[in-house]
């Protein structure tokens, strides 16, 4: 049976849901509809029982874009979709992360959704639709999934909060700002902006949840007219018992270690003891007291000796310590106040060859960022189905395993990688230089050395400081901070600057970064119903006051950028040329172009209009690619004295002389020199430099062809062009 649902969001905005056409073979399918816009979602999870040790949720959200939604060709050799795109994965990313929480505790078996966009109009952006799509997919099926979740896009244009703008209305939108959640509550959000309020911020997320409630009831009738059976699931229940025996055991320690501040890897060492110890005697407490016939007479009983179960209920103790230690007396694992920033060192120009460097350090996690200036050869090509524009500001960020002290494999980049990366690029593209100011390629690289908290908001500090070491004229520096929020019935903290237990064991993490004049980029990750909008707006607050003082220490090591740019960095020089003198410049096949780079070691880039960009790290190069550039394209004016070059000798008539690019003259015999000369290869040799002068153009009558007479004897007392007289 065919269902399809319509709800208008405004504009004429349609959005319509069906399913029951499309992929029946799936637990749920549904394709959401936008304009001209289609996703197709799909949710199969396996039936089979999750081993007993498990301890995550397999889910797999995948998210494609098919060229052929939009009547384009793959860009590269194959002309098939392969790896997802940068776009893809991100899009991916903020679907999982909305979705992933509201599945229910104890659900551990493999899930895969896959959000395959069919048609594409290229106005209307198919990423939000595919969270909406991917809530409907799993609330049509029977997986016990009973939390309907919808994901909207705002944008602000003139004032005006609007609802999944298009991509000519994002244009002039100074908000874009992805939000998911419930009919209750918001569950992630992630965005760009430029420097707005906190207030505009709330109002933003206020306006996107009213759109979204309104798409979580139209996925509840959806499901109920579809009304298929929620498989059956019990999640584990554990015995009263084990739980207390085991908190006995480990809540004393826990507490204690919670109180006391400590290193990250000290904590980490004297944590894993505790454990590790605990799982042990609590293995030989339960194995005195149940043998393997009461096992095999009631088969729960197994759980009392499983450890990866015991470490559960360890990891529940800890985290119930750790939150009420900050509930209850306001302190935190390293002993800091609840909206205090950790201890910021800063160094610059750390990396001599880099066009800009910085090593940002806030306690336990520290960034080495690197900025390399290049030209618009060096653009990152972007081909998706709504953008073909060149990337000309790009930052990439690594994690690797040695920051966390851990072994790994260096593989390629991962998603989270991906993601940290976005995030951080976004909250600084927003004060970067325009072209017209500033026509680099900007690529910032941020390494991260280690990690105990929040290290795309290093890259964001540590990025802002590199650029401006290396003298890129950025608007406003940037500081990002993030939150965290540890909620018990109506008792919460906010806090500052977040560890990683403190992220890990807690209920939010809301990166905030911005100038001080307003928000640049935001991305927040909720764990827990019921968050209300004066929690927001206190957590909003404290992280403007904490990105504050992160400025101030930032300012201190430099207050604005450099003057000049770093010595290696290449130095691009400007001129405009007609534009039928292009095809000069490049030469046949590029012969031209590619000589002048060899020669001057100097990179040139021609633009439609006329503009030659020429780009070299020293001024030797950039002068000598612009005078055989300005050389290339001049005129032959009579009186001009030119340096140039002998290309055939005749003893008795004269030499021809090239003395502009792909132009001869002829140097008659009478005009080599001011005494008498009978033969010409006395004076002159093929390949020969010389200084002429021009004296006469003229026409021959007879072909045509326009004739130039040169003189040698008239500017022999004469300085080299560009010279001056000593």
């Amino acid at each position: 049976m065919i269902i399809n649902k319509e709800i208008d969001l405004g504009n004429g905005k349609i959005i319509s849901i069906e399913t029951g056409k499309m992929a029946k073979q799936a637990d749920g399918a549904v394709v959401v509809r936008l304009g001209d816009t289609m996703v197709l979602a799909t949710v199969v999870s396996s039936k089979k029982t999750p081993p007993p040790n498990q301890d995550f949720f397999p889910l797999q959200v995948e998210y494609r874009e098919k060229y052929s939604a939009a009547g384009k060709f793959p860009g590269g050799f194959f002309k098939r979709e392969s790896r997802p795109s940068e776009k893809e994965i991100l899009s991916a990313r903020l679907i999982d992360r909305a979705l992933r929480p509201l599945f229910p505790d104890g659900y551990l078996y493999e899930t895969q959704i896959i959000i395959t966009v069919i048609s594409s109009d290229q106005i209307n952006d198919s990423d939000v639709l595919g969270g909406l799509a991917a809530s409907a997919a799993i609330m049509v099926s029977d997986i016990p999934f009973h939390n309907a979740m919808s994901e909207v896009r705002v944008g602000r244009i003139d004032g005006l909060y609007v609802i999944n703008p298009d991509t000519n209305e994002l244009a002039k939108s100074d908000i874009d700002i992805c939000i998911g959640g419930t009919e209750d509550t918001i569950c992630m959000l992630e965005g760009e902006m430029k420097e707005i309020s906190e207030a505009e911020m709330l109002q933003a997320i206020k306006f996107g949840h009213d759109a979204i409630k309104k798409l979580c009831a139209i996925q509840n009738e959806l499901a109920a007219e579809v009304a298929k059976p929620a498989r059956p699931f019990v999640s584990k229940e554990i015995p009263a018992d084990l739980t207390e025996v085991v908190r006995e055991l480990c809540e004393t320690r826990l507490k204690a270690l919670a109180y006391t501040p400590l290193k990250k890897e000290d904590r980490a060492d004297q944590t894993a003891l505790i454990y590790r110890q605990t799982t042990e005697f609590t293995l030989e407490h339960f194995n005195a007291v149940i043998s393997n016939e009461d096992i095999q007479a009631e088969p729960s009983k197994a759980l009392y000796l499983n450890p990866h179960i015991i470490e559960e209920q360890i990891h529940s103790v800890e985290k119930r310590v750790m939150r009420h230690m900050i509930l209850d007396d306001a302190k935190r694992l390293d002993g800091r106040a609840l909206d205090q920033v950790r201890p910021i060192t800063i160094e610059l120009g750390i990396i001599p060859r880099a066009h800009g460097s910085a090593l940002f350090t806030r306690g336990e996690t520290q960034a080495l960022v690197t900025i390399t200036l290049g030209t618009k050869k060096d653009a990152q090509s972007v081909d998706t189905l709504t953008n073909n524009a060149d990337k000309k500001f790009m930052l990439h960020y690594n994690f690797p395993p040695f920051c966390v002290g851990e072994v790994g494999r260096l593989g390629s980049i991962g998603r989270r990688e991906i993601g940290h990366g976005n995030l951080a690029e976004r909250s600084i593209k927003m004060v970067a230089p325009t072209d017209e100011e500033f026509p680099y390629t900007i690529r910032i690289v941020s390494d991260i050395l280690e990690s105990n908290g929040s290290s795309s908001m290093a890259s964001v500090c540590g990025g802002t400081l590199a650029l401006m070491d290396g003298g890129i004229p950025i608007r406003k520096p940037v500081s990002g901070i993030a939150m965290g929020l540890i909620k018990e019935g109506d008792k919460y903290a906010v806090l500052s600057d977040i560890l990683g237990n403190e992220d890990h064991l807690g209920d939010m993490d809301f990166k905030v970064s911005g100038t001080r004049d307003g928000i640049t980029a935001c991305q927040m990750d909720i764990k827990i119903d019921g968050l209300d909008y004066h929690i927001l707006e206190n957590a909003l607050e404290q992280a403007r006051k904490g990105r504050l003082h992160i400025l101030n220490e930032m300012e201190k090591a430099i207050p604005s950028s450099r003057l000049e740019l770093a010595n290696f960095a290449p130095k691009l020089t400007s001129i405009k040329v007609p534009i039928d003198t292009i095809g000069m410049i490049i030469g046949k096949g590029g012969e031209t172009i590619r000589s002048i780079t060899e020669e001057t070691g100097a990179e040139i880039n021609i633009e439609d209009d006329g503009t030659v960009t020429i780009a070299c790290s020293t001024s030797e190069g950039t002068n000598a690619a612009l005078a055989t550039i300005k050389s290339l394209i001049a005129k032959p004016e009579v009186g001009t004295v030119y340096i140039g070059k002998v290309r055939d000798v005749r003893d008795e008539l004269g030499a021809f002389v090239e003395f502009l690019p792909k132009t001869d003259g002829l140097v008659h015999i009478s005009e080599i020199s001011s005494t008498r000369v009978t033969k010409v290869s006395d004076h002159l040799k093929v390949g020969d430099k010389v200084k002429v002068k021009l004296v006469d153009v003229r026409k021959d009558p007879r072909t045509g062809k326009t004739r130039f007479a040169l003189s040698i004897k008239a500017v022999e007392n004469e300085p080299e062009p560009g010279k001056e007289n000593n």
